[in-house]
């Protein structure tokens, strides 16, 4: 890179400390986004899961050493918060009506029209994942590559709606206790960070239940009915043509949520990342392994480390294509451990 870890930890520090919060009024109510970056850089949209933020959901992959220099070097990034998920959100009034999916997702296409971007490079974990799923479905121009960390498209299976509804309603009676956090904390981490009676868990996941901790639990309660209620998304994905990129922990409660979805989606256009002994947020539990991939699929857009580009967020980036083999393992090196690498393949 050319640069020393020092000065590459101070710009991290300066890019992170000179992010600016803007309060976006959409069709379906207001959101909080903030930016981080030269807005004369390529977009990066992110959209976290349930109950996190965008600092708490992301801050390990951007602000990382291989971070800065792959990602916020590149990006100006647009980090969406669902609403009500920010740092020191008021709680939404009960008189406003749970948004569906289909509305989340117009709401991200007001933000693209607030910031005037047009075709972008889209980021999401979990439910944030399908959001972005489901808004490149409905805004298909607008998005020209998804990365998608342990992502959902198919309606909830019947478990997985009867333990979204219990802990909804466990959520709107009794609020953010500790039923509630310790049920989230297992929908992102694997047992290996989350502890036991020989290990502490990681100072990730303490972390992660400080986040949760000051949650507007009506809020959570909210975005999680809305996830609960949705709808499949299968017969899009066959037509979805943009470039994905799927991540998803071998220990994740959605890993079979992931594989289906990469064996609908066109295999010319799609790659599945596996990564071992992880859960399912990725970003924050093993950040390194994403970016060891990232790299390779972000040099098909022109983008390398520390490249600084010219181009501006409203313009598409005329990406070559990028062929399956390039993400094989083969390219990538067996050696990288701890990720398994299998290209999804088109049913």
């Amino acid at each position: 890179m050319g640069e020393s870890s020092d000065s590459v930890s101070v710009d991290a520090e300066r890019i992170a400390s000179g992010g600016k919060e803007h309060h976006v009024l959409t069709r379906h109510g207001p959101l909080s986004v903030s930016v981080y970056g030269d807005l004369e850089k390529p977009a990066l949209v992110t959209y976290p899961d349930v109950a996190l933020d965008h600092v708490s959901c992301f801050q390990g992959l951007f602000f990382c050493t291989e971070g800065v220099s792959l990602l916020l070097y590149n990006f100006c990034i647009y980090q969406i918060n669902p609403p009500g998920h920010e740092l020191g959100a008021a709680p939404i009034s009960s008189c406003d009506p749970v948004l569906s999916g289909d509305q989340l997702a117009d709401q991200v296409a007001d933000v693209f029209d607030y910031f005037g971007l047009y075709s972008v490079i889209c980021m999401g974990v979990t439910a944030g994942a399908y959001v972005l799923t489901l808004f490149s479905s409905k805004y298909r121009e607008r998005v020209q590559a998804l990365i998608l960390v342990s992502p959902l498209c198919k309606a909830p299976s019947w478990k997985e709606w009867l333990s979204n509804k219990v802990m909804s309603n466990i959520l709107y009676f009794y609020g953010m206790c500790g039923i509630i956090k310790e049920w989230l904390v297992q929908r992102y981490f694997s047992k290996e960070v989350r502890g036991n009676w020989q290990a502490p868990e990681s100072e990730t996941v303490q972390a992660c239940r400080c986040v949760l901790d000051g949650k507007q639990s009506a809020n959570v309660w909210r975005f999680l009915q809305s996830i609960n209620d949705r709808s499949d998304l299968t017969d899009a994905l066959k037509k979805l043509q943009c470039r994905t990129l799927i991540f998803v922990g071998e220990h994740s409660p959605f890993h079979s949520d992931a594989l289906y979805m990469a064996a609908k989606m066109d295999g010319k256009y799609s790659a599945l990342v596996e990564v071992q002994a992880c859960g399912s947020l990725v970003t924050e539990e093993q950040p390194l392994a994403m970016l060891i991939t990232m790299e390779y699929f972000l040099a098909s857009y022109g983008l390398h480390r520390p490249s600084q580009l010219n181009c501006s967020p409203r313009s598409p980036l005329s990406p070559s294509y990028i062929s399956p083999e390039l993400l094989s393992p083969e390219s990538m090196g067996v050696k990288l451990k701890p990720i398994k690498t299998r290209i999804s393949l088109e049913v």
